[in-house]
């Protein structure tokens, strides 16, 4: 099947792409599918909550397109910050200019407000919730992972995206800008629910052959 994954973030599109085209799923994204960025595209994040955002995300894109569509709101909850940045982890930091730009501005932000923290301060979670629309009206399903760990005091590793070399995962016990594209799908908050996904998309199970 061909799958619309509604994100022009260069690196969720590497994870969607890693995760769903060993399913066998088709996917392609905005650009492909000829929707380029509006005004009224800006506006479909200004929700409160990972699955507002994505909700709006799919139900735009999948009215665009006509094709099965599913967006993705993911961020960083660090606890002891209430759970900010939350929503508005992509831009946090309210930095202006390129992607890196904007990243190296986020992590300094994170660094400088846990400055001298202990480690019990420093617990966090990534969160990545999606939603799928099979159709333009259909009924939107949603799909949510987690990841637990802990920000580290300093960046660490140069791989992964946004706030990954300084988030220390539990599961793998280093960060994410450290971890191998592999290590990182099979523990992550994106990896978590599009596996979910997966499953839901996958055909079903035909049924055994009669004696």
């Amino acid at each position: 099947m061909k799958l619309l994954f509604a994100t022009r973030s260069p690196g969720k599109q590497a994870e969607a792409r890693r995760l769903l085209e060993s399913a066998g799923i088709e996917v392609v994204f905005p650009d492909q599918a000829g929707v380029y960025p509006t005004q009224e595209e800006d506006r479909l994040e200004l929700h409160d909550s990972f699955a507002a955002n994505a909700r709006a995300k799919a139900e735009y894109f999948a009215k665009q397109t006509g094709l099965p569509t599913v967006a993705d709101d993911s961020g960083l909850e660090v606890f002891s910050l209430g759970g900010e940045p939350g929503v508005r982890s992509r831009r946090w930091a309210g930095a202006e200019g390129t992607e890196a730009q904007v990243t190296a501005a986020n992590n300094a932000f994170l660094l400088k407000r846990l400055r001298g923290a202990p480690e019990a301060r420093r617990r966090a979670r990534y969160r990545c919730v999606l939603v799928l629309y099979r159709t333009p009206k259909g009924f939107p399903e949603t799909f949510d992972g987690t990841c637990n760990g802990r920000i580290a005091e300093e960046p660490r590793g140069s791989g992964g995206f946004g706030y990954d070399p300084l988030f220390l995962s539990d599961d793998l016990d280093k960060t994410f800008g450290e971890a191998t594209a592999e290590e990182k799908d099979a523990v992550s908050h994106r990896g978590r629910a599009i596996a979910l996904l997966r499953e839901a998309l996958a055909p079903p199970t035909p049924p055994p052959p009669q004696p």
